[in-house]
């Protein structure tokens, strides 16, 4: 089919053209004594997307599954007691690695559609008076139901409890996309991915880490090769790598960081509000809801949304890919089949998600689902006309 594949899934996501530019290049020497004077202020300025002053950047040729296994082969050890929240597709599969890790999860459920339950975490908190959890995991976003947790009150329920456990999240659909304060937070991991909110190709773990989580790898007993933080340490304050990175993805990472910190993360994060409020207004004008149960999980970063009884989300997905070639996200484990999700994070504006709202209007009202056609379309072109002018007149004063 001609024309332009509207990719909005909740990643990979769109690439743009400099970044994609930044990697046609010729093959480098990984040894080359000009190299540091490219990765060491690369180094720095990743930790700015972080918001981390204090914080050290690994990058590690990884998915974000392989950044969650280095967090915790470098911090823990095998037996320690870790809490963590089970809520959704990825949230389940951090708590399994943990569990295949030998670690003890104490897995709190939830309802899928919410996140991580703070007052549940605070009282488990208070009550370990032995100091039995080594560390509480937290997915800041959760991609498979479109639902955004509260990392700072995870935090402040720490300090409450004067309890001295590492704080990891997993901000793999988050950083980058919407608000993350890495020391005002108080985190000590941050595990996030390039094919996200960084607009890469998939294949980097990019990670920030706390100096007291740093600390933490020379009691660890979990043994580690790859992923040890110490091979990595003693290479990079050089500017170099224990083993061949791949360098034309950190030439990406380069070019998406500036493409941000271009933007200013402040104007990235309300550019994400408001393109993921005109995906919500179009939902809410369709009839349908969220999966997200309340206003305050609503992530923008990817919208999860339920189709009426009797409809199959994973035939919508199908059909609106073969149709219109448009590649929505499909439910997973609980809700599969219950929800399809737009993604609305990355390199995006307002032109581009009324393609993915436009689409799925198709989509639906080819399988019989009884949306109105043009009624998302228009209610999200308001909304992104009223917000533009807003934008407008900020500039203006």
């Amino acid at each position: 089919m001609p024309g332009l594949k509207g990719l909005f899934i909740p990643g990979p996501t769109n690439v743009p053209q400099a970044v994609r530019l930044a990697m046609d290049i010729s093959m480098e020497d990984q040894r080359a004594p000009d190299l540091p004077a490219f990765t060491l202020p690369l180094f720095e300025d990743v930790k700015k997307i972080f918001k981390s002053k204090d914080g050290q950047v690994f990058l590690f040729p990884a998915s974000g599954t392989g950044g969650w296994e280095a967090a915790m082969l470098n911090t823990l050890s095998p037996g320690d007691k870790v809490l963590i929240a089970r809520f959704g597709q990825f949230s389940l599969l951090w708590a399994d690695m943990c569990q295949r890790m030998g670690l003890e999860a104490d897995v709190v459920d939830v309802p899928w559609g919410e996140g991580v339950p703070v007052e549940i975490f605070a009282e488990k908190l208070k009550a370990d008076h032995a100091h039995d959890y080594k560390a509480v995991l937290v997915t800041h976003n959760e991609t498979a139901t479109g639902v955004t947790s509260d990392v700072a009150g995870v935090r402040k329920a720490m300090d409450a409890a004067n309890h001295p456990a590492l704080l990891f999240v997993d901000a793999v659909s988050s950083l980058a996309s919407i608000d993350f304060r890495m020391d005002e937070w108080g985190v000590d991991v941050c595990v996030s991915g390039s094919q996200k909110g960084f607009m890469m190709p998939a294949g980097l773990a990019i990670l920030c880490v706390s100096q007291k989580a740093l600390a933490m790898r020379k009691q660890a007993l979990m043994r580690r090769c790859y992923f040890d933080f110490d091979d990595m340490m003693r290479t990079n304050k050089d500017g170099f790598f224990p083993y061949t990175p791949p360098l034309h993805m950190l030439r990406a990472l380069r070019a998406a960081t500036d493409l941000l910190l271009a933007e200013g993360l402040d104007n990235v994060f309300a550019r994400h509000f408001r393109l993921a409020e005109g995906v919500r207004q179009a939902v809410d004008v369709w009839g349908l809801k969220l999966c997200a149960k309340e206003p305050r999980w609503h992530s923008d970063t990817v919208s999860a949304i339920m189709l009426p009884e009797g409809f199959d989300s994973a035939a919508l997905v199908r059909h609106a890919y073969t149709a219109y070639n448009l590649s929505l996200g499909m439910g997973l484990n609980k809700v599969a089949g219950k929800v399809f999700r737009i993604g609305h994070l990355g390199d995006l504006n307002e032109i581009m998600c009324l393609m993915a709202i436009s689409g799925s209007e198709m989509a639906m009202r080819d399988m019989g689902i009884p949306v109105e056609a043009g009624s998302g379309v228009a209610a999200a072109i308001e909304y992104y006309r009223g917000a533009a002018a807003k934008a407008a007149l900020k500039n203006a004063a």
